[in-house]
């Protein structure tokens, strides 16, 4: 899926059935819906799953907690700005 296929998902109530809870997280969020973002990952044992976590807690401002997650997911989807982080996770993982 292109980044603008999924922004166009954003006019709907819900994120499409079956999408994983990634980007289901990311749906979320782009809604302004952090906490339910925040739950579908913050159980999620996938470095996938730690990425957006670690994404989400540096939107929260919890920087420590987000370099936790960054590390744990092995990954450095760390962007300059948030925007560019949460489009680069889009691409990554839809």
């Amino acid at each position: 899926m292109e980044l603008q296929a999924f922004r166009a998902t954003l006019n709907d109530d819900h994120p499409p059935a079956g999408w994983p809870p990634t980007l289901a997280a990311l749906w979320w969020d782009a809604k302004g819906d952090w906490a339910r973002a925040h739950g579908l990952v913050d159980e999620l044992a996938t470095r996938d799953g730690m990425a957006v976590h670690a994404y989400l807690h540096r939107k929260e401002g919890a920087q420590s907690n987000a370099d936790y997650w960054y590390a744990r997911a092995g990954r450095q989807f760390h962007r300059p700005t948030l925007d560019a982080e949460w489009e680069a996770l889009v691409e990554g993982l839809a």
